[in-house]
């Protein structure tokens, strides 16, 4: 597999992850001397934007007839469906639609 960047940069990016809590390192599960990348509960919580972010490439950066992939659900082997913003009254909404307010986050506590 060729990820399309410089190992050292691709360490740099991961050993990032790691260290913002995206994934864990596990001892690879075949027992090699290898590692394993676990993805955290913080790292599973941006799967969303993943997909949001996959949908668009797959709509505008590719050609008609150029080869890409999609994203199936295991359950039924269908693509996902297209991911909208929606209100709390489950209406679509667009950048028109919603407005920036500034707010303190609060502490959070473990445990």
């Amino acid at each position: 597999m060729n990820p399309g960047l410089a190992k050292n940069i691709l360490a740099a990016r991961i050993k990032h992850l790691v260290y913002i809590g995206v994934f864990e390192i596990c001892p690879a599960s075949d027992g090699s001397a290898y590692k394993d990348y676990i993805l955290t509960e913080r790292g599973c919580s941006v799967f969303p934007i993943v997909v949001a972010i996959r949908q668009w490439g797959e709509r505008y950066l590719f050609e008609q007839g150029e080869i890409n992939s999609v994203l199936l659900d295991k359950v039924n082997g269908e693509p996902l469906p297209v991911l909208e913003v929606c209100s709390s009254q489950g209406d679509r909404l667009g950048p028109a639609d919603c407005y920036r307010q500034r707010v303190v986050t609060e502490v959070r506590r473990e445990g």
